[in-house]
């Protein structure tokens, strides 16, 4: 049985979890919490350190993963981080910079970018990268122990579902209320363009109805009681937010339309980032709806948002 661990962040996200338990013989422990003292004294206080012997990440966000790399010097577990993260941030800088492109592609000035670049470059967001770890997808030690490795990118390009019997450790990708749209990032394939979360994310919905069957372990907030309707609320939300970008659908210079939409507050640097982030995901919708339609179709939910399309 897997046991929650519920950690304070000082992030607006709030709590997080991370889960341990005995699996094949060897404990395990999912994701790590943040870089926080408070975060390190839950660990020690409920997981037997000292018989850990593997730590996987769901994805590389600094909540979910910051005390991995003390995790590696002060025990004897195995760290097993997803490769898109690894790909991440062994290329930081070559990242980076492609993302400065994209930014300024969509009509942001280079001083704004250097006060992103600033904000996004220190060790509140990149937490010490470890000095030991193993690629999950490379890996033969999730099969052998019986994990269930599910990728469901979409929130980030390295979102890993960990299926364990009956439960899933998710991570971000089925969160009970909340939506929260898609962070902006290059291709880490490629290192060429815009990486596109919304045709992850449809592409992932055939992953996420699997567990259907499943006591799902959340990365925040509460469990659900339903993958249908988690998937329907975040749906509901992201097409009710398209259908008020419509009339923006074909615009190119992200900075001056959030300029225009949200002129009654000013935003720090991060939250515009967010909502450049937002704005993209939505006209990706926009400008390819049938991609989500068959997804959809295909997984038997479509019939529950019929209704919501006919508004695109």
């Amino acid at each position: 049985m897997i046991k929650q661990h519920t950690i304070i962040t000082p992030y607006l996200v709030g709590d997080v979890h991370c889960y341990s338990g005995q699996i094949a013989g060897e404990l395990v422990l999912f994701d790590t919490g943040p870089t926080t003292e408070e975060a390190w004294q839950l660990l020690q206080a409920e997981v037997n350190l000292q018989e850990l012997r593997h730590v996987f990440v769901t994805h590389c966000h600094i909540d979910h993963w910051g005390n991995a790399a003390r995790l590696v010097e002060e025990t004897d577990a195995t760290l097993y981080l997803p490769q898109r993260d690894v790909d991440k941030l062994q290329n930081h800088q070559q990242r980076l910079q492609g993302m400065m492109q994209v930014l300024l592609d969509c009509g942001f000035d280079q001083t704004w970018l250097n006060e992103l670049r600033a904000e996004i470059d220190n060790d509140t967001v990149f937490p010490p990268f470890p000095k030991e770890y193993q690629v999950v997808e490379k890996s033969t030690v999730p099969q052998q122990l019986g994990i269930e490795v599910l990728p469901c990118p979409g929130h980030s390009q390295s979102d890993l579902v960990y299926r364990v019997g009956k439960q899933a450790v998710t991570g971000d990708v089925l969160l009970q209320g909340i939506f929260q749209s898609p962070l902006l990032d290059i291709d880490l394939q490629t290192f060429n363009g815009r990486f596109h979360n919304y045709q992850a994310y449809c592409a992932s919905l055939t992953n996420l109805t699997r567990l259907r069957d499943c006591q799902i372990l959340p990365g925040h907030r509460f469990g659900i009681e339903s993958v249908d309707e988690t998937i329907l609320f975040y749906l509901r939300k992201m097409l009710d937010r398209a259908v008020k970008l419509k009339p923006y659908a074909h615009e190119q210079d992200i900075a001056s339309l959030i300029e225009r939409l949200f002129t009654d507050r000013p935003m720090p640097v991060f939250h515009t980032y967010l909502k450049a982030s937002e704005i993209l995901f939505m006209q990706d919708l926009l400008r390819e709806p049938q991609l989500l339609k068959q997804a959809l179709e295909e997984v038997g939910l479509f019939a529950a948002l019929a209704n919501d399309f006919k508004q695109l």
